[in-house]
């Protein structure tokens, strides 16, 4: 049997949003919510989750590149936790550090420039994220 799992890429106004699956290990971005000061637009969000039946959650936690905290992860980690709470889900936290870089590289090498302005990074930064903690965990 497939499990599908849901990604997030947290930020303070926008939140990417990929799924996949455990047989290959691969993810598709599928959504960007907008948020305010880190809060979602939770029936958003749930609606995602009710459509996918994911079988655990897995939101990128921003890091400096030297490993210290930076003023979004405690966000990010509020967020994780509502989740779990608002789901009754397992929400894994994975390490994000160079998601967004890959990913623009990623919108970059489909669309050039063009690409990058219109593209939904963040979508595919959770893309990132999810296919990264996949890997490791499934």
């Amino acid at each position: 049997m497939t499990n599908v799992y849901i990604g997030f890429d947290f930020g303070m106004r926008r939140i990417g949003v990929a799924v996949g699956q455990d047989v290959t290990r691969t993810a598709k971005p599928i959504d960007t919510i907008n948020a305010k000061m880190g809060v979602p637009n939770w029936e958003e969000v749930l609606k995602l989750i009710k459509q996918w039946s994911p079988k655990a959650l897995v939101v990128g936690i921003p890091y400096n590149m030297d490993g210290t905290e930076q003023s979004v992860t405690i966000s990010a980690r509020d967020f994780a936790q509502a989740l779990g709470e608002k789901t009754g889900l397992m929400v894994h936290e994975v390490d994000e550090r160079l998601s967004t870089v890959a990913a623009r590289e990623a919108v970059f090498e489909q669309g050039g420039y063009k690409g990058l302005k219109g593209a939904a990074i963040d979508s595919v930064a959770a893309q990132v994220i999810l296919e990264s903690w996949m890997s490791a965990n499934v």
